[in-house]
């Protein structure tokens, strides 16, 4: 199985993609890997490994597209970025999968022009797995459309269930739209059109609306929304997660006796936390192209990239993209 990995997308590009790269190759002996950035570069962070070369390819891109950047521009003007370029492996079938922490803009409209998207998928969301106290949950769209329509959702919700049951492994998977009330009549515009789509779709286990205070307790499965909202949601997660991990540290560091009582607690404290960190299941694919594009954050560290790496795994084992072909029809 052959990944693509972004080196020089990220803000610690490129020691972290390589470190990330290495370490997952030792996590995982399926796969092999095609860094694609600027050679001289990925050398240099490369010769500080041990690892195995047969399993590390390099393709040479002398351009990178900088956050700051128009994404539809970039992609246009820059077709020797480390993006377009391994994107382009992908499309041309040379690899299962690429992962990137570069510009969100850029691998999105990439991820459209160059891979593609499945026949009958009218628009492909980002759709990252987020921490809940009964396990994983999938959002989406968190980033991807802002001006998506019902059955644009309709397929969200189709495409989510799909991954959730067959790369997660949760069968038949909680679907339920995000809404400010639990009553059918409530929400706006687009969420009373989706809702009796939803309602009526056969292939989805359809459990109504959920409020944003029940997300975190593991209410659904898969959470559907537009990217506005999504992103709000994601965003809300990570900054109160980390948020809580600081307050809780501060606290129990703050005299002797608590320092005590954090040396008993570390273990079981750690494993609890580590449960509800965003980012322990990898990043975000963008669901219904014809090959897999993950995106994972801009900060990402390299276990980050590690943990998006092996998540490609799983989704072209159990052929993801075939089952979406099968299940989506032009709505």
């Amino acid at each position: 199985m052959k990944i693509v990995v972004d080196a020089m997308g990220g803000d610690y590009a490129p020691e972290v993609p390589v470190q990330g790269a290495v370490d997952a190759l030792k996590d995982n002996q399926e796969i092999s890997i095609i860094l694609v950035g600027k050679t001289e570069e990925i050398k240099a962070q490369l010769e500080k490994y041990e690892y195995d070369q047969s399993r590390i390819e390099i393709v040479h891109a002398e351009e990178v597209i900088g956050f700051d950047e128009p994404p539809v521009m970039a992609i246009r003007k820059k077709k020797n970025s480390s993006i377009v370029v391994g994107m382009n492996l992908v499309k041309k079938g040379e690899a299962d999968a690429f992962v990137s922490a570069g510009s969100t803009g850029a691998i999105l409209v990439g991820g459209q022009v160059i891979v593609g998207r499945i026949k009958g998928v009218e628009r492909a969301p980002l759709a990252p797995l987020i921490p809940t106290a009964k396990g994983p949950a999938l959002l989406i769209d968190c980033g991807a459309n802002v001006d998506a329509r019902s059955s644009h959702l309709v397929q969200f919700a189709k495409m989510g269930s799909i991954y959730m049951e067959r790369v997660v492994g949760v069968e038949k998977p909680r679907v339920a739209i995000v809404n400010i009330g639990a009553e059918e009549e409530k929400g706006n515009q687009l969420v009373k059109e989706t809702y009796p789509l939803l309602k009526e779709c056969k292939d989805i286990h359809f459990v109504g609306s959920i409020e944003a205070r029940d997300i975190p307790k593991g209410d659904a499965d898969v959470i559907v929304c537009e990217a506005f909202v999504g992103n709000v949601i994601l965003k809300l997660y990570e900054g109160l997660s980390s948020t809580l991990i600081s307050k809780i540290k501060q606290g129990l560091m703050s005299t002797l006796r608590s320092k005590i009582g954090a040396l008993l607690i570390k273990p079981a404290l750690k494993n609890t936390m580590k449960d509800f960190q965003t980012d322990e299941h990898g990043g975000a694919p963008l669901l219904g192209l014809k090959g897999l594009v993950v995106k994972t954050h801009g900060s990402s560290n390299a276990h980050d990239i590690k943990m998006g790496i092996l998540q490609c795994v799983q989704f072209t084992r159990e052929k993801i993209n075939d089952q979406i072909k099968e299940n989506l029809t032009v709505e």
